[in-house]
This record gives structure tokens, C-alpha cells and sequence, in this order.
């Protein structure tokens, strides 16, 4: 038994202090926080207010050593350190070296694949479970289209070929992790013609594996199913990836000819939707002073967010089934701080076969259970 179930590296950023006082608040044992400072590690402490005996532990990014000695002491790392492009690299490798769970916010697919291809086989041999994008994304999405599918099973006796995800509703922004990440992204594309070309393809994350022509999601478009207007989604190139890691885990439990897209239903019609659909593909949602890492909005802002995301199964023979999403509090604080931490605990209290995963693959219907009793998420299908 090691030290420690889980630390929580990052603990002094905005999303690791709300990480850490969720986990407090939830009774966490055998626990600890990490990062750079002891001062502002233990200002956390007092901040949540934890006990004085709560365990610090010093790692930077930038000491690959640090990282190594923080993995061997815990069953699970949580990491809010982002962009993981930038400073994540080390920390995977030590727990793919060491058989430490692993769990973070990531959403830079390109990075990811560098993981995918660089520890899997190492993780794999250790017994290290690896799991990204634990968050707004890619939880929702990812669960989401495995419980749509689950039922389609349950009442066809086959998954839907053709799953629709659109997000019907959504109160609260993007968090600064998450624009400093897709930053870095495009920095990087801009540099690597060949990182371009793999945030474009939807099956950058199923290595041997390029299942059939996908929708792009890039341009506006009238859904004649949902009788509503659509716009691109900012995060529909990483959560598709993961939705289709996710099929490629499960030995295609999708099907190998499942075609997934996401997009934003728009308010209006004719038109107006048009219009307003139009408009909203020409907004930068990178643009302007939004928060920075290390910053978020106030707790009352992270209370009254929510979102409602809607999952369209397709069936062959022309009908249609659905699954539906929610959250309570704003997705990229107050639910992705919830959805990480429980992801975390589950993967502190279970065991599995190490690998690089998915939060769908790895932990399934244990974790939506989890999520639904703990995290203030819904999710029905029928």
C-alpha cells in the first residue's frame, strides 16, 4: 500500500483549489496537495479549511525527479498543471513508470496522441491507468453517447450507427486552462504541419484504426431531425476523438461504422436562425480578456451555470433515440472540478488493466453512477 490515495498536483491554481476543497468537503482520506510552494500549498490548506496535519508535497513541472518521488507515494495523481503540452510530459511518464493512476483536464489531442504513442506500452506493463480529459471535457460527451448507446442496444439489440451530440444550453465559459491550452495548440499546429493535420482527423486517438468519413461540424447548418439551426462547437474536436477512443477501447462497441459530430443548436428560426447561427461561427472565443490560468469566476457565478447536452441516435430503420446531459453548475469550474475529483476517488478505490484510456472506456457506468449521486449530473435515455 502506498502512502497516499491520491494527491492533487496543482493545488494552488483556480481548478486544483476548488478540486482540493470538493475533496475535503467529500471526506477524502490518505490524501495530499502538491506544487511548487510549501507557502502557497498550505495557504490552500487553510483556504479549504483542512486540518494542519493534511500532507504538502513539493513537485515542479519542471523537475522531473519531483514528479517521479510524488508518483511513487500515491495510488492516483490528479493534475490541474496545464497547458499538458507544455507541462504535463514528465508527469505522464513517471506514473506510466511507476503504475500510478493518472488523471486530467486535458484537451490538446495532439499532445495526447504523443502520450498514446510514447507510454501506452509502458503503461500497460505497469499496470498504469492513464486517463485524459476528465472534465467539461470530455466526461459529458463521453458518457453520454455510452449511455445512448446502451439503450439502443438494450431495445434494437444494436448501437445507432449515426449519434448526434449537441449542446442545447450552456450557462458559464470555457475556463483558462482550457483557452491557455487551445493556445498552445494552435501555436504548435502553426509550427508542425503534421500536428494540423492531426487535429483534423477525427481518429487521431485510434491508432490502426480510421473508421468512415465524419461530419466537420465546421460550417452552420440546418438540422432537419432537430428542426433547429446549428453552429461549429469549440470543443467538438477533442470530445469527438475521445468519444471515438472510447468505441475503438470497447472493441467498437459503437459499431466500426459509427459516424459522431457535435454542434450547437442555435435559438431561432428560418431566417433568423440562419442569422444567429452564422454569427455565432464567426465569434473567437479566444479573443478578448477572459480568465487567465490561475483565475475563474466568483462561486456565485459557478452556481448558477449549468448545461444541457443532447445525444441523437439514428437507427436504421429511420427511428430515433435520445440521451440526455445536464450539469448544475458551470462547466468549466464548478462541474469540471466535480467531475475530475470523483474520477479520481473511483480510480482510487478500483482496480483495472493499465493502459492509456478514456474516463468512458476505463470506468463506464460506474463512474455516470457516481457522477449522478455525487457531482450534480443527469443522465436519461429513451
Amino acid at each position: 500500500m502506498r502512502e497516499f490515495n491520491l494527491i492533487v498536483h496543482g493545488a494552488t491554481g483556480f481548478t486544483g483549489r476548488l478540486v482540493a476543497e470538493y475533496l475535503h468537503g467529500a471526506g477524502m482520506t490518505r490524501w495530499a496537495l502538491a506544487g511548487r510552494s510549501a507557502d502557497k500549498l498550505a495557504a490552500v490548506r487553510d483556504a479549504i479549511g483542512a486540518s494542519a496535519d493534511l500532507p504538502l508535497v513539493i513537485a515542479d513541472a519542471d523537475d522531473p525527479a519531483s514528479l517521479a518521488a510524488m508518483a511513487e507515494r500515491t495510488a492516483v495523481v490528479l493534475t490541474t498543471v496545464g497547458p499538458y503540452q507544455l507541462y504535463g510530459s514528465a508527469l505522464v511518464a513517471a506514473c506510466a513508470a511507476t503504475g500510478t493512476a493518472y488523471a486530467d483536464l486535458c484537451g490538446e489531442p495532439g499532445w495526447m496522441r504523443e502520450m498514446i504513442d510514447a507510454h501506452e506500452a509502458r503503461a500497460r506493463a505497469t499496470g498504469a491507468r492513464i486517463v485524459f480529459s476528465c472534465g467539461f471535457d470530455s466526461i459529458p460527451f463521453d458518457l453520454g453517447v455510452l449511455t445512448l448507446q446502451e439503450c439502443a442496444i438494450a431495445r434494437h439489440g444494436h448501437p445507432a450507427p449515426r449519434v448526434k451530440g449537441r449542446v442545447r444550453a450552456m450557462k458559464g465559459g470555457f475556463s483558462g486552462g482550457t483557452a491557455a491550452s487551445l493556445k498552445a495548440t494552435l501555436a504548435a499546429a502553426a509550427r508542425d504541419p503534421g500536428l494540423l493535420r492531426r487535429l483534423a482527423d477525427p481518429f487521431a486517438l485510434t491508432p490502426g484504426f480510421a473508421g468512415p468519413h465524419q461530419p466537420s461540424g465546421l460550417i452552420p447548418e440546418f438540422d432537419m431531425h432537430l428542426n433547429a439551426w446549428l453552429a461549429p462547437f469549440i470543443m467538438a474536436p477533442i470530445n469527438t476523438k475521445n468519444v471515438h477512443r472510447t468505441n475503438l477501447l470497447t472493441g467498437h462497441r459503437y459499431g466500426a461504422d459509427f459516424v459522431y459530430d457535435e454542434m450547437v443548436v442555435v435559438p431561432g428560426l428560418g431566417d433568423l436562425g440562419r442569422a444567429a447561427a452564422e454569427t455565432l461561427a464567426r465569434i473567437n472565443p479566444l479573443k478578448g480578456d477572459g480568465p487567465k490560468p490561475g483565475e475563474g469566476p466568483s462561486r456565485e457565478e459557478r452556481e448558477s451555470g449549468h448545461y444541457d447536452l443532447l445525444f441523437a441516435g439514428l437507427m436504421p430503420d429511420g427511428t430515433r433515440m435520445d440521451a440526455v446531459v445536464t450539469g448544475d453548475r458551470d462547466p468549466g469550474y464548478g462541474s469540471t472540478s466535480k467531475m475530475i475529483a470523483e474520477t479520481a476517488r473511483l480510480l482510487a478505490e478500483t482496480e483495472g488493466d493499465g493502459g492509456i484510456w478514456t474516463p468512458g472506456a476505463l470506468l463506464g457506468t460506474a463512474l455516470r453512477d457516481r457522477l449522478q449521486a455525487r457531482a450534480g449530473l443527469t443522465f436519461t435515455a429513451g
